[in-house]
């Protein structure tokens, strides 16, 4: 309220229509309110010259708009900020800790891009990001993978290894053991079937007496280098004709010499096995090629670890010992 006591207002268009006048009316608005309160009034209207809030809104939004994410599927056609390079993705991979995506540009030339913002879609900022889809995909397959023992079968949650049962599968050494182990143990132990060592078959006869076989204590065997004219094959002929254990009894074999052999030589580097002479120690032989130690039988040894290193499933066996290996345990897995 001024000296001369009058009263100042400075109507907003809100408090205008509050009054049931239209703005900018203000001889209209004094009337009223000369009329309302008895008094002589003096309203003036304000033009507010600054306008509206300046920090109101997006106030940091950049001139071209803010980036929002684009997923990078291949065939989306985008531009390097910083490049000007422009080119439709062609994948997306991971390499040096960080994703890339490959561009390709219309004269079929392809240039790596670190995956994130800098991009332009018709002018518009995109940060690309993995395409979720595949990502989806590869975490699936993780869990397929995860849901599955090294010889592919289904896993068994949480399964514990059964009580051993009276069938049993023979091997000719601990190499082969090792090797059914790490690619069949999973599958071995829900059945309760155990891997036991021969020390060679020379006298696999004997073997098979003290065993006994029956019905219900079938014996699988597994024989290295069981091919036409080899001393395996006599003795498995010889094994076939036992009586009364032969039909209780199943003999199989692979063609390599060693079990090593068996497993594919692209896993170590090698394009194929070498081939050994005769007279030469197979196993010293295949060292001396590849350039390991093999004067003792610690060197043999972590030569053999080594190339069971390179085994992690079915995948990385050849089929011819494969075969023999399921063979032998659905055998000794069926009722008699």
């Amino acid at each position: 309220m001024g000296a001369a006591g009058e009263v100042w207002l400075a109507l907003k268009p809100s408090e205008c229509q509050s009054y049931g006048v239209a703005p900018p009316d203000a001889k209209a608005a004094a009337r009223w309110c000369r009329g309302r309160a008895g008094a002589r009034a003096s309203v003036t209207a304000v033009v507010d010259r600054y306008g509206t809030d300046v920090l109101g809104g997006d106030w940091r939004r950049p001139p071209g708009g803010r980036s929002t994410e684009l997923e990078a599927e291949p065939g989306t056609v985008v531009e390097d900020v910083e490049s000007g390079w422009c080119g439709a993705v062609v994948r997306v991979e991971r390499a040096g800790g960080m994703h890339v995506v490959h561009l390709e540009d219309r004269h079929g030339r392809t240039r790596g891009f670190r995956l994130g913002p800098g991009f332009l879609v018709d002018g518009a900022p995109v940060t690309l990001v993995a395409p979720r889809a595949a990502a989806a995909a590869r975490l699936a397959a993780s869990r397929a993978t995860a849901s599955r023992t090294p010889s592919g079968s289904r896993a068994v949650p949480g399964g514990r290894a059964r009580v051993a049962s009276g069938s049993r599968i023979f091997v000719e050494g601990r190499h082969d053991a090792e090797l059914v182990e790490r690619v069949w143990g999973a599958d071995l132990r829900v059945e309760g079937v155990v891997v036991e060592m021969l020390d060679g078959v020379d006298d696999l006869a004997a073997a098979v007496r003290d065993f006994a076989p029956g019905p219900d204590r079938r014996m699988g065997v597994l024989v290295d280098h069981l091919v036409p004219g080899s001393k395996e094959t006599r003795v498995v002929e010889q094994v076939r004709t036992l009586r009364p254990w032969a039909e209780h009894v199943l003999v199989v074999g692979h063609p390599y010499v060693d079990v090593w052999q068996s497993v594919k030589p692209g896993r170590l580097g090698m394009d194929a096995w070498p081939v050994i002479p005769r007279g030469t120690s197979w196993k010293h032989g295949v060292c001396a090629h590849l350039g390991w130690p093999h004067a003792t039988h610690a060197d043999l040894a972590r030569a053999w670890a080594r190339v069971l290193g390179a085994v992690d499933s079915w995948t990385d066996l050849e089929p011819e010992l494969l075969g023999r290996v399921e063979e032998l345990i659905d055998f000794v897995t069926t009722p008699g």
